[in-house]
């Protein structure tokens, strides 16, 4: 017999904005039950609600509409995306304040195993000392349930890997958001997928959300002639926008696998050699040499060696991650390589051509009072995208936005949302240098994908400071692991490599297992026969959306013209039109192709 829920939600519903804006319902009608031993995976798109459901769940939120039920003596305590440190003296003061504060020996027992002195002043401490002190008070207030917004945000790897191992023993329930796909697949059983205002839930863990997803947008999409035009288009943005381009990222994935074989040959010693006597031509493609690199803090016996003897040619094209925990010496390697700090001791060299773009953990661009208008097109309705000139709602598009928020203010985003516009801003500008500090806090899975996909197309050379397991594997072609002895472990290919390596004490089990991350050749399959038709398509469709995009390009440039609606509004309608006409027939024809070239692919 199931056991009775600790928690229940019947008829859920909650206007957005509240009952005094009534700008619709955000939820409703959401029949929600948890059981004592749940472990729940909560996903959905930025801006979806899922931070709001963790507080109706909570009871900090009062909903417009339902019933909630709470078996009694039922605790909940939530992990806040955010916890507000302000007014707190001490890191301490903040995990005892309140009524409802855990006892202050079982905060300090967690603080000791996640290795937080929690006597810092909460003013200064940095963004991972929060986060474990908000885990310090949360895990040791001893709850029946547990609500995690984003629990890994701000943590090094080491401070994951004890949370998962927390969670793994803990007897009661919890729902988690994250974006962290390695951290749900581990721990999750069950997950609840909050979409356009309505819940699901399946009883699979995050391993298999993405296959449900993409069956679900299936028959959405199959069903979507029976329904009116509204959702036809909802519904082929659904399917092109998850389905087409989780295609596109397999594809790219083959080629990161091409690229990380490729890197590994020239990281041997024989390969070093052989990079080092390369021919000038090869040598233009360098953009970053670091030569026997030592730098230090400190003095007398105080003194540390961050980065000892580190050496390195960065080529064109490279996407890097650093991993490593908390003071290891990530972000002093990154200004090292970027030219902001000086070694103590050997070179880095910079090509004089590099021109880098950086995208910062604190966000410091994203004033509350400023328009998403101001942060992407500097308050004017189009964007310069490294030299296109585009209109700022379909490059909003791009970024998955809705064209309706160009005028909302950054105070009303969701964490996710400045994240994404932060990133639809500096990916406009020309760099050929692209540094990323945790580019992944506080993002959706959907933009992830994304993320993913731009950084594959992305002409220039990648640095990125991660903690996202997942990510890092989908992503780089060289990891740089530091341990805080000074010594920097060089692997080709992703975490999982760097970690195989570790565990790895010579270099034949370390080939072998470089060899086991790089995919084998598919077996030959018998080959499918293309009809005449669809082999004229894949033939045709690649001058067809050259075609469309000429077409798109000169209806924008003529309704670039400020004065066009004054003087010939039917004129500027026309234009309107022809414009949304062309982009869906090339969102077709692009669809149309990448079935195409996965049929000829397999």
């Amino acid at each position: 017999m199931a056991a009775a829920p600790i928690l229940a939600w019947e008829g859920l519903g909650l206007i957005q904005g509240g009952p005094a804006q009534g700008n619709g319902w955000l939820f409703q009608g959401i029949d929600l039950a948890i059981a004592p031993r749940d472990r729940l995976a909560l996903i959905g798109r930025n801006g979806a609600g899922k931070s709001t459901l963790l507080r109706l769940m909570s009871g900090t939120v009062e909903a417009d509409k339902g019933t909630r039920s709470v078996q009694p003596g039922t605790r909940i305590v939530t992990l806040e995306q955010d916890p507000f440190f302000t007014g707190y003296a001490t890191l301490m003061d903040f995990a005892l304040h309140g009524d409802d504060a855990p006892p202050a020996h079982g905060v300090e027992a967690i603080a000791s195993q996640l290795g937080i002195d929690m006597t810092r002043p909460a003013q200064n401490a940095s963004g991972g000392e929060r986060r474990r002190a908000a885990l310090a008070r949360a895990l040791a207030s001893e709850p029946d349930l547990l609500l995690l917004d984003e629990p890994t945000n701000h943590l090094d790897l080491a401070a994951i890997e004890w949370l998962e191992g927390w969670l793994s023993r803990y007897s009661g329930a919890f729902v988690a958001i994250s974006h962290d796909r390695a951290f749900l697949t581990r721990l999750t059983k069950a997950t609840l997928w909050l979409d356009r205002g309505s819940l699901r839930r399946r009883e699979i863990g995050f391993g298999g959300y993405e296959a449900w997803e993409e069956a679900t947008f299936a028959e959405e999409a199959r069903n979507a002639d029976r329904l009116d035009a509204k959702l036809k288009l909802e519904a082929h943005w659904l399917e092109r926008g998850v389905t087409a381009r989780r295609k596109r990222n397999q594809g790219r994935l083959e080629k990161l696998y091409e690229m990380r074989a490729t890197r590994a040959a020239m990281l041997t010693p024989q390969g070093t050699a052989k990079l080092q006597l390369a021919s000038d031509g090869a040598k233009t493609k360098s953009v970053i040499t670091a030569e026997h690199v030592v730098k230090r803090f400190g003095e007398g016996s105080a003194e540390r060696t961050i980065i000892r003897d580190f050496s390195l040619r960065i080529q064109r094209g490279d996407r890097i991650g650093l991993v490593g925990g908390n003071g290891a010496g990530k972000t002093t390697l990154l200004r090292l390589l970027t030219g902001e700090l000086a070694p103590d001791s050997g070179t880095v060299t910079l090509a004089k051509t590099l021109s880098g773009v950086m995208i910062d953990q604190q966000r410091s661009l994203m004033a509350p009072g400023k328009t998403v208008r101001d942060i992407v097109a500097e308050g004017g309705d189009w964007v310069d995208v490294r030299g296109v000139r585009k209109h700022i709602q379909g490059y909003l598009k791009d970024f998955l936005f809705d064209p309706a928020l160009v005028d909302a203010k950054i105070g009303t985003l969701s964490g996710g949302e400045r994240s994404r516009l932060l990133l639809a801003r500096e990916f406009a500008r020309f760099s050929n240098l692209l540094v990323l500090d945790e580019p992944t806090n506080d993002l959706d899975l959907e933009t992830l994908d994304l993320l993913q996909e731009v950084i594959a197309d992305y002409d220039g050379t990648v640095l990125i400071v991660s903690h996202d397991r997942d990510f890092l594997d989908r992503t780089v072609t060289v990891t740089l692991g530091l341990d805080g002895s000074g010594r920097v472990d060089i692997v080709a290919g992703g975490y999982a490599d760097w970690l195989a390596q570790r565990q790895t004490p010579n270099a034949a089990p370390r080939a072998k297992a470089q060899a086991q991350r790089t995919p084998p050749p598919a077996a030959p399959a018998a080959r499918l026969k293309l009809s005449y038709k669809d082999q004229r398509d894949y033939q045709l469709l690649p001058a067809r959306i050259e075609e469309l995009d000429r077409a798109i390009g000169v209806h924008e440039a003529a309704l670039a013209d400020p004065a066009l609606y004054t003087r010939d509004p039917a004129r500027f309608a026309a234009l309107t039109a022809a414009l949304d006409r062309a982009r869906d027939d090339k969102d077709a024809a692009e669809q149309r192709w990448l079935e195409l070239a996965e049929m000829v692919g397999e």
